[in-house]
């Protein structure tokens, strides 16, 4: 499941309504159902839940009849996704069925293809922009590199792991997002957007059938959105262990040795995934704190003390840094 404090920057979903040129009735009504405030979507260090964004996207793609909303020259027709998957759940491995996803999407986009790649003893998916993508096209290759492993996970029934993320494209200013949006390390200012599998993975056999499309495709894009399950980046497992103690942070000592590491070795490893334990900590606090301000009516000093914050004040100055306001603030911009 997707962690339960996980957030994602509000610029995934300005970035989608500006995409849309705010069309008058759809955008505000997918807002208004996500339950987004609109004063937040003025803040660009705003935040919102996955779910929030899954319940807006899927808002979109109902309001609009396109299953990939307003992002492409042509829409993807209600059915789009469901007739593609159907197409994939009687193949005999993974490298047959994402061929057929590439062949599938070449009939259907004309903005960009994906295309299987093989070379230095690396497989894997390759997007390339066949039309400019225009100011948002950041955007539509990290949710098309989403859909890829959203899928090709699905299909193994399995969160598959990847040697590396390639980005065509300098790091954005959220780059630190990556580390929970995908199953591998981001290379960024590579020749061209690929997802490279882990040796072995293509040889997968698909583990899916015509019963198990639906259900999937309820939750997209949630399931697209979230640190892969089994076989993790250790970046994931110390954010499971703080969540699992909010009001109480454990040390770094203390992860560490629930984790089977040093302490040094916890550290050098964090930060080849381009990360460190404060980082992580901060995050998960400020997710927290979010999920909570937007979903529940506890009082804010509640908030802070279960997130380990002795001193309400000192929670106060904390969110400040999160989220660019005051928590009471945050709050009062919710619907």
């Amino acid at each position: 499941m997707t962690s339960p404090t996980m957030t994602v920057p509000i610029g995934m979903i300005t970035q989608m309504l500006d995409r849309l040129g705010h069309p008058p009735g759809a955008a505000p009504e997918a807002v208004a159902r996500a339950g987004i405030a609109p004063a937040l979507l003025a803040r660009p260090s705003a935040r919102v839940t996955v779910e929030q964004f899954a319940v807006f996207y899927r808002a979109l793609v109902v309001l609009l009849d396109d299953e990939t909303p307003g992002l492409f020259s042509r829409p993807l027709r209600g059915g789009t996704l469901k007739f593609l998957c159907l197409g994939l759940v009687g193949a005999p491995s993974l490298r047959v069925a994402l061929h057929r996803f590439c062949c599938f999407f070449r009939l259907v986009l004309d903005d960009l293809a994906f295309r299987m790649t093989a070379g230095e003893g690396i497989e894997g998916i390759v997007i390339e922009e066949r039309r400019d993508l225009g100011a948002q096209r950041v955007l539509i290759l990290e949710l098309m590199l989403l859909l890829v492993q959203g899928i090709a996970s699905w299909m193994a029934e399995r969160r598959l792991r990847f040697v590396r993320v390639d980005l065509a494209y300098p790091p954005p200013p959220h780059a630190d997002e990556y580390l929970n949006m995908y199953a591998g390390p981001a290379a960024f200012g590579r020749p061209a957007t690929m997802l490279a599998f882990e040796p072995g993975a293509p040889d997968l056999p698909v583990r899916q059938d015509k019963a198990a499309v639906s259900a999937f495709l309820r939750r997209a894009p949630t399931d697209w959105i979230r640190p892969p399950a089994g076989e993790r980046l250790l970046t994931h497992r110390v954010r499971d262990l703080l969540e699992a103690r909010l009001n109480r942070p454990p040390s770094i000592p203390e992860v560490a040795r629930a984790l089977h590491l040093s302490p040094r070795t916890l550290a050098r490893r964090l930060d080849a995934e381009g990360t460190h334990f404060q980082a992580i900590k901060g995050a998960v606090r400020r997710d927290a704190a979010i999920v909570r301000l937007l979903c529940t009516d506890l009082p804010i000093a509640t908030i802070g003390a279960q997130l380990g914050f002795e001193d309400p004040a000192a929670f106060n100055r904390a969110f400040r840094q999160w989220a660019g306001m005051p928590p009471g603030g945050y709050r009062k911009g919710r619907p």
